[in-house]
């Protein structure tokens, strides 16, 4: 008699387990899904940063071949004074 109930309540324990581990497994699904989304855009971001390191590097090398050229028009116009 007590056997059917044991029985009864072990399943039922053993269907409720394993619920819940199939709602874990689920959730575990979806983090492990916007993390790889997270990732990707972390990524980007970082491509996009090293772009403007880049940029602002080739911005001062144009910067000092613009003052290299300015100094020579000055000097050849005789606008500054000699160096010391």
């Amino acid at each position: 008699m007590f056997t059917g109930i044991t029985d009864t309540m072990t399943s039922e324990m053993t269907n409720l387990v394993l619920e819940h581990l199939r709602a874990i497994r689920s959730d575990v699904q979806s983090v492990h899904f916007r993390l790889d989304a997270l990732t990707a855009r972390v990524s980007s971001l970082e491509i996009g940063v090293a772009s403007l390191h880049g940029d602002m590097a080739n911005m001062g090398a144009r910067i000092d071949r613009v003052e290299q050229r300015l100094d020579r028009i000055e000097r050849r116009l005789e606008l500054v004074d000699a160096p010391i």
